[in-house]
């Protein structure tokens, strides 16, 4: 008997939150919003980490489910909600209202046996019931201390993931195979990989009523080897058939959401996305997607990725979407847009940025130039009453202490060489789109036209190994971080080589005793006078790497 070991049941649990709200719901335009009907302002502060967590939890602001009235849009992360009041068009940030549901974390043995033998979900359909699930077979037991294993080998023909549903007039669910593992190896060999792996857990990520149809996403676990085909399935009540959508370009991306828009003969698929591998749940894939398919063939269509290196789009991973009317919001963990989906070429969109505050002190405030420095470069100092900075990240100074300084936006910056050059990036079909083919110590900073910038969507949250990668160099070790120059800071590239880099970074390091950090939106601010990426002209300068 194969065993899964624990951590990829924790993976999974981080990574499978799942609103099945019906996206397209709409807003009631015939009430005029109040602002009375907002909630008050308040300071939430930056939550901080509890025992079991990891410090960079601290900005995990991935958004797990929206909640629309006439009135307000709420954002609802796993510690904090993120309100939008529609009268006056401002934010708020509410502590955290998520129901017990979305919140997987809270009760992992409840979480296992959910993965293993899913319950069945309900979704209205013309005043009827319809229950579904979707589930991977042969089925899965639970072991001890919740390891979950399976009864014999993988067969490729045998091995698959199905699509149960109950109708209202039936006690038995009509039962629909999705892929089986030799669908995915034939999917991966056609790719370009190998046939290696095995199916991942599925689950659902939305579930919604749209042209007198039902239609589902459905994900899968990824990472240690686990993989899937990415999937939309469809049934018709009228003729209680089903349809299956698996566009061959996002063949493995993980569908964080869906909202649905056109006409039966012209419809649009607008999906959230994401990949994950060991250790990491949140890799930025293709952004926003709007699919249009083909008639004749579901599977082939024009694909429209919208990301942050080609798009006003705020976050790297849609986490959620909403769509009211004309309007599709969509929700990152570094912050929302919105914009008029029938026009979302223009580039008129309206977005707003998470991100964390402090008022400075009286006194003056020692800034370090890198995490782990015992010399402070120069001191931040208040020039009026309640002059703020923004702050980036936090990060531990020492082990053992749990001493942690945090990254604040520095606007006269420093400078540093690296001795890391930078190669072409030898996974070329995985990068999203947009993104130049380098590979370079600021790989996971973004262009946005004035200079590279990192989305807290951006900062690979690594369960294992060192944690998230910054701008620096020194060694590993189990005392002493390491001595990041940046992890979030706006980079200015100086100079970048096969051998070296040389990078202007606009933050530094302040000790956490000094600031009282707060959580705030603010408008998403884009360059006026948009540069070509740099790093575009050099890809036919640099090697592969060997």
């Amino acid at each position: 008997m194969k065993k899964i070991l624990p951590l990829f049941g924790m993976a999974l649990l981080l990574n499978a939150c799942v609103s099945t709200a019906n996206t397209s719901s709409q807003a009631n335009n015939s009430v005029k919003p109040q602002a009375e009907n907002c909630p008050k302002a308040t300071i939430v502060s930056l939550p901080m980490p509890k025992e079991n967590e990891s410090f960079y939890d601290s900005f995990n602001f991935h958004i797990r489910n929206i909640i629309t009235d006439a009135d307000t849009v709420r954002f609802q992360s796993l510690k904090q909600d993120f309100v939008f009041c529609r009268s006056n068009n401002s934010w708020t940030v509410q502590p955290g209202t998520l129901p017990k549901e979305l919140q997987p974390e809270s009760n992992y043995a409840a979480f296992a046996q959910e993965t293993v033998n899913p319950k069945f979900k309900n979704i209205e359909f013309q005043g009827k019931t319809y229950q579904y699930r979707v589930l991977r077979e042969p089925k899965f037991t639970l072991g001890e201390n919740n390891n979950i294993s399976r009864p014999n080998e993988p067969e490729p023909t045998q091995d698959r993931v199905v699509f149960e549903l109950v109708t209202p007039n039936s006690e038995k669910p009509q039962i629909k195979t999705l892929y089986t593992l030799k669908d995915l190896q034939d999917v991966a060999v056609k790719a370009g990989y190998g046939t290696g792996g095995q199916l991942g857990f599925p689950r659902i990520t939305s579930a919604t009523v749209y042209d007198n149809r039902i239609w589902w996403s459905v994900a899968f676990e990824q990472g240690e080897g686990n993989n899937g085909i990415a999937t939309i399935v469809s049934y018709d009540p009228k003729t209680e058939k089903f349809s299956l959508i698996q566009p061959e370009a996002l063949w493995s991306t993980q569908i964080t959401d869906l909202a649905i828009t056109g006409d039966t003969k012209n419809l649009t698929f607008w999906m959230g996305t994401n990949v994950s591998g060991e250790g990491n749940l949140y890799i930025p894939a293709k952004g926003l997607v709007a699919y249009r398919p083909n008639s004749q063939n579901l599977n082939s269509g024009s694909l429209t990725a919208y990301t942050v290196n080609d798009s006003p789009l705020v976050g790297a991973i849609p986490d959620k979407l909403k769509l009211e009317n004309d309007k599709l919001w969509i929700s990152t963990a570094n912050g929302v847009c919105q914009f008029n989906w029938q026009a979302a070429d223009n580039r008129d969109w309206s977005c707003w940025r998470f991100t964390a505050m402090a008022n400075l002190p009286s006194e003056e405030v020692p800034l370090y130039s890198a995490l782990t420095n015992k010399t402070p470069a120069v001191s931040l100092s208040r020039n009026n009453s309640g002059e703020t900075v923004e702050v980036l990240w936090w990060s531990p100074v020492e082990y053992q202490t749990l001493k942690k300084r945090y990254e604040v936006k520095y606007p006269q910056g420093f400078t540093v060489k690296l001795d890391e050059g930078a190669s072409i990036y030898e996974f070329n079909n995985s990068l999203p789109p947009g993104k130049p083919q380098i590979d370079w110590p600021g790989f996971q900073w973004h262009w946005n036209g004035d200079r590279f910038v990192r989305g807290l969507d951006e900062v690979s949250l690594n369960l294992v190994g060192s944690g998230p990668q910054g701008i620096g160099s020194g060694q590993l070790s189990p005392e002493v971080p390491i001595n990041w120059n940046a992890m979030r800071g706006d980079l200015e590239l100086l100079q970048l080589s096969p051998k070296s880099t040389s990078v202007k970074y606009y933050s530094g390091w302040v000790d956490e005793a000094k600031l009282q950090p707060y959580l705030t939106v603010v408008p998403q601010a884009r360059p006026q006078n948009l540069q070509p990426n740099p790093l575009a002209a050099k890809v036919n300068e640099l090697p592969s790497r060997q």
